[in-house]
């Protein structure tokens, strides 16, 4: 193996790490509003402000981190990123013992700037790496490892907080709040050590070229892509944030139960991700086939186990990955056409989910979660096309800051959950989704 091959493995192995810890905090936090609302009491709007406090981070902090990047670099960026993430898990031990809901959100606010300090640096490192034509792949890849955090953290919010709890008993709140601390602990020890091991290796550099930039304001691809992120994460996280109470509202599921499938819903994403990480790559159609085997295999026993080991919830999960495999075809391994077909898709099962009941909408709405999937790297490689280093960090700066979305559309579904019920609340995300429709068939390809 030569020296730069091993360098590239390196560096996609650390970053691989990194993503998948933003993902697991992410998830939490966004998973984590439906005992907030029990502890405190809390309308569905108010609950959803947990992901308020998390995703404002973005716009307040995606822009100067951009510009610490050009002044520190990447890796200590990450570093430092680690730190505030492992501070803002410490304060929630205060804020649970209380339990105080302002301290809960300036917890989520320190922890996610750690966040955004991680996901600044990595997506454009990823993307720098190595050749611009599999920069969608390695993208993909890495959010495959993301996506696994993400399937295991709503599943731990049922095993660590929902489980054991009677919603029924006078102390259900004080009892809940006791439980939020642990994992919150586990994590900011988790960060610390991968902070302290990634402070001993060396990894290759990115440099950001010494030259005047770029206003890429006037890339109208990076501007419209920075839009679509915004209405993509809006979608997720709205989503996956009202997930739960409505399931325990609409099938009058535990908990604990509507917790796995919401892990179910960020599975999906894990499998679709996966699959995005080879069809993205240039490889033939019967390798495809093959590397798709095993990430059917992981669909089928990733269902079975967060359902209790419930093979026949299992097998569901199996056929809605074949299906969303099989969709991925029709897009020739081209992320523009790719987006534009799984936006379409996911706008259809948000208005399904809206107008049935049952099962049929209990499948619409974890089904989403595969058709998220390539969306992020899609659109960021998309919108990061044709720039040179020297302006990666600042597009990435724009286009993390607009992830603000996380942070608008959960409450506002929030708002039409409490008025007007919670299937309505599902037709703001099919909007999203519309939009990100148009960016993949129009909007991404203005240059300028």
């Amino acid at each position: 193996m030569s020296k730069q091959d091993n360098s590239f493995r390196v560096g996609m192995s650390a970053f691989g790490a990194i993503f998948f810890i933003f993902g697991f905090a992410t998830t939490f936090i966004v998973t984590l509003s439906a005992p907030i609302k029990e502890i405190f009491g809390l309308s569905e709007f108010g609950a959803q402000l947990l992901a308020s406090a998390f995703f404002i981070a973005y716009p307040i902090m995606s822009v100067p981190t951009g510009k610490l990047i050009d002044r520190i670099g990447y890796k200590s960026t990450v570093i430092a990123g680690l730190v505030l993430m492992a501070l803002g898990s410490f304060i929630y031990i205060p804020a649970s013992k209380l339990p105080s809901f302002p301290i809960f959100l300036l917890g989520t606010f320190v922890l996610a700037t750690g966040v955004v300090f991680l996901q600044v640096a990595a997506n454009p490192y990823v993307t720098a790496i190595g050749p611009e034509k599999s920069a969608s792949s390695r993208l993909n890849l890495t959010q495959a490892l993301n996506s696994i955090a993400t399937m295991i953290a709503p599943w731990l919010i049922s095993v660590a907080i929902f489980r054991g709890l009677n919603p029924l008993s006078p102390d259900y709140a004080m009892e809940a709040a006791e439980k939020v601390p642990l994992p919150f602990i586990i994590m900011g020890i988790g960060v610390i050590l991968v902070a302290v091991i990634l402070m001993s290796i060396k990894l290759p550099v990115i440099a950001t070229e010494k030259k005047e930039k770029k206003s890429i304001l006037k890339y109208p691809h990076v501007v419209l892509g920075a839009l679509a992120i915004f209405t993509y994460v809006g979608a997720e996280v709205g989503n996956a944030g009202l997930i739960v109470n409505y399931l325990k509202k609409s099938l009058s599921m535990t908990g604990e139960e509507a917790s796995t499938y919401a892990a179910i819903y960020w599975g999906g994403a894990m499998v679709g991700r996966f699959f995005g990480s080879f069809m993205f790559s240039g490889i033939s159609l019967s390798k495809k086939i093959t590397y798709a085997i095993p990430v059917l295999i992981l669909a089928l026993v990733s269902g079975a186990f967060v359902t209790g080991w419930n093979w026949n919830i299992g097998g569901v999960f199996l056929g809605v990955a074949i299906a969303n495999f099989l969709i991925m075809q029709i897009g020739t391994g081209k992320a523009a056409k790719t987006l534009a077909i799984f936006a379409l898709v996911a706008a259809a099962l948000d208005l399904l989910t809206t107008f049935t009941t049952g099962n049929v909408a209990l499948w619409t709405i974890i089904s989403i979660g595969l058709f998220n999937s390539i969306m992020f790297p899609n659109i960021f490689s998309l919108a990061v096309k044709d720039l040179d280093n020297a302006e990666l960090s600042s597009a990435s700066g724009l286009i993390n800051s607009l992830i603000l979305g996380g942070a608008i559309i959960p409450p506002i579904m929030g708002g039409v959950a409490d008025n007007f019920g919670y299937t309505w609340a599902f037709i703001v995300p099919a909007i999203c989704y519309l939009y990100i429709f148009f960016y993949a068939i129009r909007g991404a390809q203005i240059r300028k």
